[in-house]
């Protein structure tokens, strides 16, 4: 017999409007086209864009310790691409609390 477990996520109002700004980014409407299908104004649309660009953004450094050595090539099995064009990519077979532990902190 087989358990399947359902999460449920809390999404807050900033997840929220995180989600509507790469919504409207992606539908190549303007965001006055965008605001109107969807009864937002755009006097919150953008006032959510400015508080959200205000956070920094979360930033990689490569940290090497001892000599460089050569490291084999690691397959790709997902590619995020973060609002301010830095990429994170993840190999197949990471473990799910790394990652969820790693995109928790992006989202904050």
């Amino acid at each position: 017999m087989t358990e399947t477990v359902i999460e449920e996520r809390v999404t807050t109002k900033e997840d929220q409007w995180r989600e509507r700004l790469a919504q409207q980014e992606r539908s190549g409407l303007s965001v006055k086209q965008f605001c109107k299908e969807r009864a937002l104004t755009e006097c919150s649309f953008y006032a959510w864009r400015k508080r959200l660009r205000r956070k920094e953004p979360v930033r990689f450094v490569l940290v090497e310790r001892g000599a460089a050595r050569q490291e084999p090539a690691m397959e790709t099995g997902l590619e995020l691409v973060l609002a301010t064009g830095e990429r994170l990519r993840i190999a197949t077979g990471v473990d799910a609390t790394t990652l969820r532990i790693v995109l928790d902190a992006l989202r904050a």
